[in-house]
């Protein structure tokens, strides 16, 4: 393991220094402290997705077996809560381009099948009022 002073001793510069990150061992954190971590705090992942599409007049719907499914995709990848952001972000990216494009969209829906690669997001569209 290499410590701040090491590299003082072969001449680097104490700001330089400063800007390397810092890395702990922590604990691998388990399926369901993943799950609350993308549902419980007030930053939460989904929270902000559902925020996103809410500005487009879209509710978002994520099932517990998708959440669930996203938990053990970051488990097996060993990208811990960090690595829900770029799961989360690849379901939804088409998804997201095509909701300001379509003013009908009302609801997107993600389950398990969606994280598990078998299914797209359903979108669920407002019924058209007919032209009087």
């Amino acid at each position: 393991h290499v410590e701040p002073e090491d590299l003082l001793g072969y001449g680097f510069i104490p700001e330089f220094i400063g800007r390397l990150p810092v890395h702990t061992a922590l604990q691998e954190l388990d399926e369901e402290q993943l799950v609350s971590v993308m549902t419980e705090p007030k930053n939460a992942l989904i929270k902000q997705y559902a925020k996103l599409l809410e500005m487009d007049g879209v509710k978002l719907n994520v099932t517990d077996g998708a959440m669930r499914e996203l938990a053990k995709a970051a488990i097996k990848r060993c990208a811990g809560a960090r690595g829900l952001r770029s799961l989360m972000e690849k379901l939804m990216l088409d998804t997201m381009y095509e909701i300001p494009d379509s003013d009908d969209i009302s609801s997107v829906k993600i389950d398990e099948k969606v994280v598990l690669g078998q299914a797209q997001p359903a979108i669920h569209r407002r019924q058209k009022k007919a032209a009087a």
